[in-house]
């Protein structure tokens, strides 16, 4: 029974030892992988996207060119892009000297461009996508510019591109914080006073067609 029990004491010693050896071993490698020094990452090479059909050279020159286009669009700009317009006050100026009329569109005008029956400066200047003035055809006859196109081209259509309701101008004071203009509620009315402004107050209907002031009637206890 001694030596019994004393190989089964033995036998649970090496038990022991060999659970915390490998306890042990199993730790130092989770901690040695947790602090290895990672390695250098393999360099990756980029490539620029050239479209099918392209060189890199020729696909560089396109990029320039369509940026051009872009900057002389001005799509940033209010108002038609697809033409260059006149202003408003220019056309009934020159209508009123005779040297401007009413725009229609031109039915099947490619046709009749196609056909030589008509010019490229026949077609109405919307429809074409060009300028009032002709200035985008080649060998036409260019129309003369008034001082008021001059002003508009010089920025005065910059007057004319406000985002207000009201059309034109800076809109309205949301925020209460501009400063005001026109007439004030105590100016001057003509021929009155600074008080006598304050006091006025405006005819009604009946006055209006001549009828006689009523004087408001007491009311008892101001409800009837």
């Amino acid at each position: 029974l001694l030596s019994s029990s004393s190989t089964m004491r033995s036998f649970s010693v090496l038990i022991a030892t060999v659970i915390v050896v490998g306890s042990t071993n199993a730790f130092q490698q989770a901690l040695h992988s947790h602090t290895q020094v990672p390695t250098a990452r393999s360099a990756t090479a980029l490539y620029e996207y050239i479209p099918s059909g392209f060189t890199k050279e020729s696909w560089a020159k396109f990029k320039v060119k369509e940026a051009d286009k872009k900057k002389a669009k001005n799509l940033g700009r209010m108002g038609p892009k697809g033409f260059q317009s006149r202003s408003m006050q220019s056309f009934q100026e020159a209508m009123e000297r005779g040297e401007a009329t009413h725009l229609l569109p031109m039915m099947n005008a490619k046709e009749r461009l196609r056909k030589g029956e008509i010019k490229h400066e026949d077609v109405p200047y919307m429809q074409r996508g060009g300028a009032w003035d002709n200035s985008d055809v080649r060998g036409a006859r260019k129309k003369k510019w008034l001082s008021s196109d001059k002003d508009y081209a010089g920025g005065g259509y910059k007057k004319s591109q406000s985002v207000s309701i009201l059309g034109e101008g800076s809109g309205l004071d949301w925020t209460g914080k501009r400063e005001k203009t026109g007439p004030s509620n105590t100016g001057r009315r003509q021929g009155m006073s600074v008080e006598q402004a304050k006091k006025y107050k405006a005819p009604t209907v009946s006055q209006l067609k001549g009828g006689a002031l009523e004087k408001p009637k007491k009311k008892m206890f101001g409800l009837f």
